[in-house]
């Protein structure tokens, strides 16, 4: 399973399924990340979190225990 804290600088992942449950994963979705979205990594800071990607046109950043919840292909 690939996740989105895998996926390097400048590349781009497709969701595949969010995993977690109730106001984490409702949380995650209600900021545009949903299952079949595209996902681009802009920016990873120096100790890996957070992560800064482009989704839906705007940028957004993650904490890397949130980008370790969402799966991308």
């Amino acid at each position: 399973m690939r996740t989105l804290k895998d996926v390097q600088i400048g590349e781009s992942a497709r969701v595949v399924k969010i995993h977690g449950e109730g106001a984490i994963k409702r949380r995650i979705m209600d900021m545009g990340i949903t299952k079949g979205i595209e996902i681009y990594v802009r920016k990873v800071a120096p100790l890996g979190d957070p992560v800064e990607i482009t989704v839906r046109g705007y940028e957004l950043s993650l904490r890397k225990a949130d980008a370790e919840s969402i799966e991308v292909e």
